[in-house]
């Protein structure tokens, strides 16, 4: 999340009438009203939840899962999963192509995104991101000792960190090389003989007619306008994903070695779905 991926094009704008923008209104409406009523509840149920249980969150995680899964009924798009969930300690890695992503990956699984810092301070995803428990880092050199502290923290308390390898997000059809640096949090002495990582690859298909990178986000895309085209899209494409098999820490020499692994699983998944050779 240190980068910003550019290709050399981006998608024509995607054109749609008065009946476009009804649908813009009336979902609208009904997403910030689900999001607000999830937000309120979860911060709620926080001011028990933090005194007793300290980092490890019982049960608001399970009000994050139920508004994602809401929020993909109010856009109308199909929301699919292939494998199964880790039970194991450990993070998960996945491959970045939209902010959908956050929706897409937290659905299915109760984890916890590694974000860069900059996004804490957004306007309403800042605050969004801080009530679902999201760990914040710099590119500090300097602070790297204490984000490694953060993460061993958050991991031994049960935890999974989520964090996406690209370091930025893509046209959601392509796997960019994975950038091994976060990986070296979990060959610590006190992780890498406990820890396994799960690979997940997330796969995104356009609507009917529309172009393949239509739920892709990158670049100096405005949330605003992707947002707006995805609450006036009828009918929808559909997301799927697809969690592989877990892989101990330890059975890696070292941070290099498990992330070329990790995007080697992604990738293979990302080409198993959709028969792309650009990938």
């Amino acid at each position: 999340m240190s980068s910003t991926w550019n290709p050399d094009d981006e998608p024509q704008p995607v054109q749609f009438g008065i009946a476009g923008w009804i649908r813009v209104v009336g979902k609208g409406i009904v997403l910030i009203s689900v999001l607000l009523s999830g937000l309120v509840l979860m911060l709620l149920i926080r001011l028990i939840e933090r005194p007793l249980f300290g980092l490890r969150r019982p049960v608001t995680p399970f009000i994050t899962q139920g508004v994602c899964r809401i929020a993909f009924v109010v856009f109308g798009m199909r929301f699919e999963t292939q494998g199964r969930p880790m039970r194991r300690p450990g993070a998960v890695v996945a491959n970045h192509g939209s902010w959908l992503d956050i929706f897409s990956l937290n659905a299915r699984k109760r984890i916890y995104f590694v974000s860069k810092s900059e996004v804490a301070n957004w306007p309403g995803i800042g605050i969004l991101a801080k009530a679902v428990g999201t760990v914040f880092i710099t590119r500090d050199p300097k602070q790297a000792k204490e984000q490694k502290a953060l993460f061993e923290g958050r991991l031994l308390a049960g935890h999974k960190l989520l964090f996406f390898p690209e370091g930025t997000s893509t046209d959601g059809k392509r796997i960019l090389p994975f950038k091994p640096t976060l990986f070296q949090a979990f060959f610590s002495d006190d992780l890498r003989h406990e820890m396994h990582i799960q690979p997940v690859t997330v796969i995104y298909r356009a609507p009917k007619g529309q172009d393949p990178r239509f739920y892709g986000w990158w670049g100096d895309m405005s949330f605003g306008s992707h947002l707006i085209k995805l609450l006036a899209t009828s009918p929808h494409g559909s997301v799927m994903v697809l969690y592989h098999e877990p892989v101990r820490v330890d059975a890696f020499a070292d941070r290099k070695a498990l992330a070329r692994h990790a995007e080697s699983v992604v990738r293979s998944g990302m080409q198993s779905q959709e028969g792309s050779s650009e990938l």
